[in-house]
């Protein structure tokens, strides 16, 4: 089983959870036991896997990135100004698989997918959810 979320990014740099879409996929796919596949499209964007308990560890994911990588100094940044972004992205990576347990994602209490925007804002990104079922 496979969808395409769509979601607007309206920061240039930001952490967007997309959690719930993710699990309503799951449960109504009635699926017990596999992994799930959450995939964002472009080059500048990625997934992970952080807390959800406030907005401070999104807010320290961003800065850290961006002490790491900051933006204006790269060579692809001749071409349209967005070599960071792309690093970043790089860096986080494109994807996550999670786990399906008992027909729920297998997060834990504090565990939240989200896309991550490195070139935002952005009217639309594609995330590809890709749910495959190991219980036959």
């Amino acid at each position: 089983m496979q969808e395409v979320i769509q979601i607007r990014t309206p920061k240039h740099n930001g952490l967007f959870d997309i959690t719930a879409e993710v699990n309503a996929m799951v449960v109504r796919s009635g699926v017990k036991e596999g992994t799930v596949n959450v995939y964002v499209r472009g080059a500048t964007a990625a997934v992970m896997i952080q807390e959800n308990w406030d907005q401070s560890v999104q807010n320290d994911v961003i800065h850290l990135l961006k002490k790491l990588i900051p933006s204006g100094v790269w060579e692809h940044d001749r071409q349209d100004n967005n070599g960071d972004a792309h690093l970043k992205a790089g860096l986080v990576g494109p994807s996550e698989t999670i786990p399906v347990i008992d027909g729920k994602l297998g997060l834990s209490t504090w565990q939240n997918i989200f896309v991550c925007e490195f070139d935002g804002p952005r009217k639309n990104r594609e995330i590809v959810v890709t749910l495959s079922n190991s219980s036959g």
